[in-house]
């Protein structure tokens, strides 16, 4: 099931996996720019992901789509190219997740029953395992990374393309809105200003590396005050309530206009 909340200090948000819901998103008709990707045969031609000849991820027979890998996401303009943040905390930076290195740790931290509580991930590896390929095998609009802090991952982060995902149904969405969930991983780190922190680094490197993003979009279960209040903390407005499926979220806004003024 997906999360129910972009917390910074126990869980993230969304309709999706952290994400990204798939069996809504894959509905959206695809922008000019994803049809692209898949070339002049488009994605049901031979050479498409879901063609004859359509590739298989590493790991198994793909969902139908080409894998991301820690090189593409095309639609987030490259996160694992994103590079380091500095921080008062000391450099952080966004690694995309790979499987067979993070599963462990993710799903530790998904049976945490503080962010069990709004993202509902909790159960054996296979449940995290899922949630984590559902994006990785995906075309690309969220990508999972670890937020590593001066070597140490602390954090776990969803980038994904908010104009994209079925979220984008119920605000005003503008082209390139960029969402972000997250989760603190260690109960040592939360409720003093850690998730604060790193929604500031995370935003600004989505505005620094994505030049056409004019906003940065969060929808943390509007009954996680802790979340709210560190997202506004971090630069963020306060925007509307929003029904979504599994919750009611505040809607979160970081503008590039005034990313410096707050």
């Amino acid at each position: 099931m997906p999360p129910t909340d972009a917390s910074s200090d126990t869980g993230p948000s969304s309709p999706a996996p952290a994400g990204v819901g798939t069996e809504d998103t894959l509905d959206l008709r695809l922008p000019d720019e994803l049809i692209s990707l898949f070339g002049p045969d488009g994605p049901d031609g031979p050479d498409g992901p879901d063609g004859p000849d359509g590739p298989d991820g590493p790991d198994g027979p793909s969902s139908g789509h080409q894998p991301l890998d820690d090189g593409a996401g095309d639609l987030l303009d490259t996160v694992a190219g994103w590079g380091p943040a500095p921080t008062p905390l000391g450099h952080f930076q966004l690694v995309p997740v790979r499987i067979a290195r993070d599963l462990a740790l993710i799903s530790r931290w998904m049976n945490d029953p503080a962010v069990a509580a709004f993202w509902e991930l909790a159960g054996p590896e296979s449940v995290t395992d899922a949630h984590l390929r559902a994006q990785l095998d995906g075309d690309g609009r969220s990508v999972p990374c670890l937020g590593v802090l001066e070597g140490t991952p602390v954090s776990y982060f969803e980038i994904y393309r908010a104009d994209l995902d079925p979220l984008a149904r119920q605000y005003p969405a503008r082209p390139h809105d960029t969402g972000i969930h997250l989760l603190i991983g260690g109960v040592a780190d939360r409720g003093r200003g850690v998730g604060t922190t790193l929604l500031r680094a995370v935003s600004d490197l989505v505005l620094d590396n994505r030049l056409s993003c004019t906003r940065v979009i969060a929808e943390p279960d509007i009954r996680n005050t802790p979340s709210v209040s560190a997202f506004l903390s971090a630069g963020f407005r306060f925007s509307a309530e929003l029904d979504l499926p599994d919750k009611r979220a505040a809607l979160m806004i970081r503008d590039r206009a005034l990313r410096h003024l707050l």
